[in-house]
């Protein structure tokens, strides 16, 4: 039994785990569950349900071309705010040991190590000086 369910399953979820496509299903299924428990609304309730099923059938389909073709189309379109949301991440990340200013000529953003008391930095691009604490 568990030899034909291995054979089952194989190459379904593929070899690293569920696609970026089928993560969001997932995940956006459950957060519309949680959320139809304080709301009440039944589209809600069904609304997980469909991202539920879409989940299912994307993992479960033998029609790798087609699910591969499907996640890098919503690789491509989701491309803008994952990069955003990476670039934010990786801010806050730095945020303990530098700070980071804004140009007032350029806008271009400055890295300065915390600690260093006020010091004049140089904007790279434009040349600009301006006095910053660190």
């Amino acid at each position: 039994m568990k030899e034909r369910l291995i054979r089952f399953m194989q190459g379904r979820y593929g070899a690293y785990g569920p696609d970026l496509l089928n993560r969001f299903f997932l995940g956006g299924a459950l957060a519309l569950m949680v959320l139809s428990f304080f709301v009440r609304w039944r589209i809600v309730y069904w609304g997980a349900l469909a991202f539920l099923i879409l989940a299912y059938f994307r993992m479960f389909s033998r029609n790798y071309t087609k699910r591969y073709a499907e996640n890098q189309a919503f690789m491509k379109h989701t491309a803008k705010i994952r990069g955003w949301a990476g670039k934010q991440k990786n801010m806050m990340r730095q945020r303990k040991t530098h700070h980071i200013y804004k140009c007032p000529q350029c806008r271009q953003k400055i890295r300065i190590p915390r600690g260093k008391g006020k010091i004049a930095v140089r904007c790279p691009q434009c040349g600009t000086e301006f006095i910053k604490k660190s």
